[in-house]
């Protein structure tokens, strides 16, 4: 039997890092990953035990296409250090996407295949799709979704310094509070907050206004976020932006996958085609 032949000279040059969650939640995963992507690239792998050390193996990638294996924080925590680079045009990332169900939905959503092989082989021979970025004023980024609802019961006009214990508390209401459907005939009325909502300058709700919750999508893919305003007792208002100014009592959200605040205003600006995610070449 004839030994494997090493890659072309025409084969992509990867540097491919491997989250160590990924590592140790599915290494069978991320062995299939490597083997295929090794095969057919000319693959640098880099196993970073931390945050820190994937920043520095993604700032030393030079010419090659870097490659993420791990769930949506990784890919989330990628496309934020190759955005803090500020280059004319982000490079292009590919995820292969290892981890629970729950942890990957973000990169389900964004069109990412699910199976090693297959994300594998898009990330070697997949077409490059630009992105929309909603960028806050503290640098932080959205790839989908962002969403502020109001919590019963959590802290919403003081910062939280109670410990651990309470973050984590707050943390798991503000998820049931965007995961879970709202129960069938709540007994009291629905929670608010008063938040001063302004797109392009334009207020579209005021803090007299109560409102039960406001929603930013990044995915019109015209350079525009959709923005919802979900108000008690009527119907949701709906329209398109390029930048959004949320004020008001300190209020949390959730950026994706990320819970952040409170705050007591941020904006975020859509930067139209800020990043490049390799995905399947659409047949036909």
């Amino acid at each position: 039997m004839s030994a494997a032949q090493p890659p072309g000279n025409g084969a992509p040059h990867l540097l491919v890092v491997i989250d160590p969650v990924a590592r140790r939640t599915d290494g069978e995963s991320v062995r299939i990953a490597k083997d295929v992507l090794s095969a057919g690239s000319h693959a640098k792998i880099c196993l970073p035990d931390g945050p820190e050390e994937f920043a520095r193996a993604l700032a030393r990638r030079g010419a090659r296409r870097p490659v993420v294996i791990g769930d949506d924080r990784a890919l989330r925590r990628a496309v934020a250090l190759l955005h803090r680079e500020r280059e004319p045009a982000m490079s292009a990332l590919a995820l292969i996407p290892v981890g629970a169900a729950a942890a990957l939905e973000l990169a389900h959503s964004l069109g990412v295949p699910m199976g090693a092989v297959a994300a594998a082989r898009t990330a070697l021979d997949g077409a490059v799709r630009r992105l929309d970025l909603l960028v806050d004023d503290s640098d932080g980024v959205v790839l989908d979704a962002l969403r502020i609802p109001a919590l019963t019961g959590a802290p919403g006009t003081q910062p939280d310094r109670t410990g651990v214990t309470a973050v984590w508390d707050t943390c798991r209401s503000l998820v049931r509070t965007l995961v879970r459907p709202a129960p069938s005939a709540p007994a009291g009325p629905p929670a608010t907050h008063r938040l001063r909502v302004e797109a392009d300058g334009i207020v579209l709700n005021d803090l007299g206004r109560p409102v039960e919750s406001v929603t930013l999508t990044s995915g019109c893919g015209d350079g525009m976020a959709e923005v919802t305003i979900h108000a008690p007792g009527g119907d949701p208002m709906t329209t398109e932006a390029k930048a959004v100014t949320v004020s008001g009592a300190d209020f949390r959200y959730r950026a994706d996958i990320q819970v952040a605040g409170p705050v007591r205003t941020r904006t975020w600006t859509v930067r139209a085609g800020a990043w490049g995610l390799m995905l399947p070449v659409a047949e036909g």
